[in-house]
């Protein structure tokens, strides 16, 4: 077991959430590695970043001498750590130093367990690695060449283009392998428009309970345990609802605050199937201190992802067995009023049935029947329509392809944008 020690510099410039609250969360994340044993954490109050140590110099002596004393072998920030920082510090407390971007990468590597994902996380640690090769080779002179252009560099600077271009032809080699991943995962997508089940996709922040609540709704056995990333690769169930209509149940990954940008990308392929969903079921953690600011980081992410406004959302408040019963008392009269939101506890199976009833009434939107003439030369347009079972009659005619079709507001707004 390596012994750990995790920091989480406070700074009241970029403060959003309570520093101990984002320490815990930073203690749950070094948790998630089975082979780390965190035996100090601790907020350090930061009026600024110092530019080349991130930390002044006497909070950098009083750690050094507490690493010591625990025996610590890795300091985990809970904070961007640029390369020079990075290298000025493991140098000082002569331990390895990772920061949350880095942690969060060995998460996912040690999570990943299906092909697309595995590929997807090492192009993102990949693209991580190839910013800070600083690091690698500061003990190497980079001179520039006696033109004065910089075309003869020295030796650091060579071998850092080196492993630059081996990183890059790595990366380039991946790519064309999640091509072809990719190009599977459309192929099942597009199938799954043939058939005439509606997507419900699950979405939240890590550790709402996403999992578990697929698990009560479908009956399946997808991991769930009280662990940040629990689960990572996506996984999709037929439900049948209590009126009888089926539905496909999609649970995806979850988010965190500040996600580093390369996992947003290179996830952005799995995380394409909430893009499809007819509809969200955004999963929070309504137990947690934080979950108003939870719940805004993952409106942030879809909108990074580009998912439709218009596609139905329901809130479901997950967690309510946690709460006191004066709070749950509160919470279902809120409930009852606001529309969108349903309580449950994905562990007991309360408020379920409420959850069913809303998703029925939001898959069951009113549709509408019209006329289109296409042109022979819309065959992309016309494919759509009968990739989304909507077409009820089609015949040729001297103007182009007379279609009728039945469907809904979204269908036909998504149509116009073709």
């Amino acid at each position: 077991m390596t012994r750990a020690f995790v920091l989480h510099p406070d700074m009241k410039s970029d403060r959003r959430r309570a520093p101990e609250l984002a320490l815990a969360e930073a203690v749950s994340l070094a948790a998630a590695l089975p082979d780390l044993d965190v035996v100090g954490a601790e907020v350090v109050r930061l009026p600024k970043a110092q530019a080349g140590m991130l930390f002044g110099s006497g909070k950098i002596a009083e750690l050094k001498g507490r690493f010591a004393d625990l025996d610590v072998a890795l300091a985990l920030v809970d904070g961007q750590v640029s390369p020079i920082q990075q290298r000025n510090l493991e140098k000082e407390w002569g331990v390895k130093l990772l920061d949350r971007t880095g942690l969060i990468l060995e998460i996912f590597g040690d999570r990943a367990r299906t092909r697309e994902g595995v590929l997807q996380v090492e192009l993102a640690a990949l693209t991580y690695q190839r910013s800070r090769l600083v690091r690698a080779w500061t003990h190497l002179e980079r001179q520039r060449g006696r033109s004065g252009f910089g075309f003869v560099g020295g030796p650091g600077e060579t071998q850092m283009e080196a492993d630059r271009r081996a990183i890059d032809d790595e990366v380039v080699k991946i790519r064309r392998q999640l091509e072809k991943v990719v190009k599977t995962r459309e192929l099942h997508r597009a199938a799954r428009r043939k058939v005439p089940f509606p997507i419900v996709a699950l979405v939240g922040y890590t550790n709402a309970g996403k999992s578990t609540l697929f698990n009560r709704m479908t009956g399946a056995d997808v991991l769930a345990k009280d662990m940040l990333f629990a689960t990572l690769d996506p996984t999709m169930r037929g439900v049948t609802l209590p009126t009888g209509r089926k539905v496909i149940l999609s649970d995806t990954v979850g988010f965190i605050s500040d996600l580093p940008t390369q996992l947003v990308a290179a996830f952005r392929a799995t995380l394409e199937e909430v893009l499809e969903a007819d509809l969200i079921l955004h999963v929070r953690d309504i137990a947690h201190p934080e979950t108003e600011e939870q719940a805004a980081d993952v409106a942030d992410i879809l909108a990074s992802l580009g998912v439709d406004e218009g596609v139905p959302l329901i809130e479901v408040w997950n967690k309510i067995d946690l709460l006191s019963p004066e709070t749950r008392a509160a919470l279902t009269v809120q409930d009852a009023r606001t529309p969108g939101i349903q309580a449950v506890s994905a562990l007991t199976g309360e408020g379920l049935p409420g959850l069913f009833a809303s998703i029925t009434e939001a898959l069951d939107e009113e549709r509408i029947e019209e006329a289109l003439t296409l042109p022979f030369t819309a065959g992309r347009a016309r494919a759509w329509l009968h990739d989304q079972g909507i077409v009820l009659a089609e015949a040729d005619s001297d103007a182009g392809h007379m279609i009728r079709v039945r469907w809904t507001r979204r269908q036909k707004e998504a149509f116009a944008r073709l």
